[in-house]
């Protein structure tokens, strides 16, 4: 038996080289890896010696000739491949072991210079990988570590089956695919625009839910490669957004409770893009991927807790809950005074853990490497019938005090706070969406109405407490004068919208009718 190792991702490979020669195994090697078997006592036949040819141009050309690739795609139950095999000297390879240079982390790198990127484009490593996995018959291909003990497990039984020759052949395609997805992207950013002509999706499995959105649903969480799609994120400009991937829900740790499953995690999204808006220590309450309780303190994460519950008690039982904050004791206990699904913080103290192990079926997943605000760029992709949607993720986030004032009278500080911290919930709320808030708690959330003033007549009457003197946000334009004037008769005394509409004077003197203040954004944040 004939092995080939050729790797960049050097863990294991020595053991793996001493497991191979232990069982009488031949391993013929290149470059950097016949040195680094070298140094640790491991014989090994370098590439030039099979192929007669010594390595060219900087080690560009070493493994591309026939000698290798003939030994690699020759099939074994062809007679006349091993007839031409033996009049060319080639012998058979059985098992490439290769993994590719280190595209991505040297386009990670600050500053790295478009010539190094070219130069850790892998050429003959690919070659390889993809021979060896088109003739998995014959040739076993390894390009994981991971899958080295098992190698070597099968081959002191007897051989590499096939049925493993057949499952790392399409882990092999996979691994071609990324790569070769990796270095598309990347040189489609340099062009200066936004989404590539041509997109190129490699996801990784991060674990098979329990079902979808329904029971009938089947359902699976993918994550991309922290790298892969993040070439895009700034209009084209090739600046990669750090940490986006690193710290979302794939990345998440679950510490306890039942299996995760696909609405959780929709909700758990929602909740923790929410809290992650707010500086201050902060705690959401989303239910079918809508806000319906939100608070930030100064005093403590328990007091934000306690006042996002107090929004709509009913709707947070059986809600899921973000914090911006590692979760403490007393929070903790006053959380586990209700039913919840699922929570997602930064972290939790151990007593806080030791407390919500009497709610054996609450999931507790802890985001890693989080950050007081995770409002890394990116997309967000929808599939349609015959279609993907892809756009920027709205992170846009306005300073209200620089939006127009449209009205006779401007928003008071206090005012300005409320419209603030409403327009913030605002965008996280199913269009069509109205909130009405103080400047540190939601108090009143209309959600995905098919009229807008039904959606305020909605936020009304789902509000637990006096509405005067709050702030009231719509995602987009009011269309007519009757909704400025509910807000009016509810009691609150400021609005922020994005304006645009035909009947913007006629909001505009509606507001100035009742005393209110009326800011424009020119951004309106839909969500569908």
């Amino acid at each position: 038996m004939r092995a080939l190792i050729s790797v960049s991702d050097k863990r294991g490979v020595v053991e793996l080289a001493r497991g191979l020669k232990s069982l009488g195994v031949e391993i013929i090697s290149t470059g950097g890896t016949a040195k680094a078997l070298r140094n640790e006592g491991v014989e090994v036949v370098d590439v030039s010696s099979v192929t007669g040819f010594p390595e060219i141009l900087d080690g560009r050309v070493k493994t591309l000739h026939p000698k290798i690739h003939g030994g690699i795609l020759g099939q074994r139950s062809k007679k006349e491949h091993l007839a031409e095999m033996e009049a060319q000297g080639i012998q058979a390879i059985d098992l490439v072991v290769v993994n590719l240079y280190p595209f991505e982390e040297t386009v990670a790198k600050e500053g790295v210079s478009l010539e190094e990127v070219i130069e850790n484009i892998d050429i003959g490593g690919p070659s390889m990988v993809r021979a060896a996995a088109k003739n998995y018959d014959d040739v076993a291909v390894v390009v994981d570590p991971d899958d080295y003990p098992k190698i070597i497990e099968e081959i002191k039984g007897g051989g590499i089956t096939k049925e493993t020759r057949f499952r790392l052949a399409k882990k092999a395609f996979a691994h071609t695919a990324r790569y070769d997805g990796a270095i598309s992207n990347y040189l489609s950013s340099l062009d200066g625009v936004c989404f590539p002509s041509i997109l190129t999706l490699q996801c990784e499995r991060v674990q098979d839910l329990r079902y979808g959105e329904n029971p009938h649903q089947k359902a699976a969480f993918y994550k991309p490669p922290s790298l892969l799609l993040q070439y895009f994120v700034s209009k084209g400009s090739g600046d990669m957004a750090k940490g986006g991937a690193d710290s979302g829900l794939a990345k998440a740790e679950q510490l306890q409770g039942r299996e995760i499953s696909y609405n959780n995690i929709l909700d758990l999204d929602s909740a923790w893009a929410l809290t992650c808006t707010f500086n201050e220590p902060a705690a959401v309450i989303i239910k079918h991927t809508n806000p319906c309780g939100a608070a930030t303190s100064k005093v403590s994460l328990k007091d934000a807790f306690l006042k996002a519950r107090e929004c709509d008690p009913v709707s947070a039982f059986g809600g899921v809950m973000g914090f911006n904050r590692i979760v403490d004791e007393e929070t903790a206990l006053s959380v586990g005074e209700g039913f919840v699904e699922a929570i997602v913080a930064p972290g939790y103290e151990p007593a806080a853990l030791k407390a919500f192990e009497k709610k054996k079926n609450l999931r507790l997943l802890r985001i890693q490497n989080a950050k007081s605000k995770d409002l890394t760029p990116g997309w967000e992709m929808r599939a349609v019938r015959g279609g993907v949607l892809v756009q920027e993720r709205d992170s846009l986030m306005e300073d209200l005090r620089k939006a127009k004032v449209v009205t006779k009278r401007a928003p008071t500080d206090e005012e300005y706070k409320a419209l603030d911290f409403a327009w913030q919930i605002c965008k996280f709320v199913r269009s069509n969406a109205v909130v009405f808030a103080k400047e540190d708690q939601l108090v009143g959330v209309g959600a995905g109405q098919m009229s807008r003033v039904d959606s305020v007549r909605i936020a009304i009457m789902k509000a637990r407490f006096p509405l005067k003197g709050t702030a009231v946000a719509s995602d987009a334009f009011f269309p007519f004068r009757d909704n400025v004037d509910e807000c009016a008769r509810a009691g609150a005394t400021a609005i922020v919208q994005p304006g645009g509409s035909i009947r913007d004077e006629e909001s505009i003197n509606a507001a100035d009718e009742h005393g209110m203040a009326m800011i424009f954004t020119g951004f309106r944040h839909f969500r569908h």
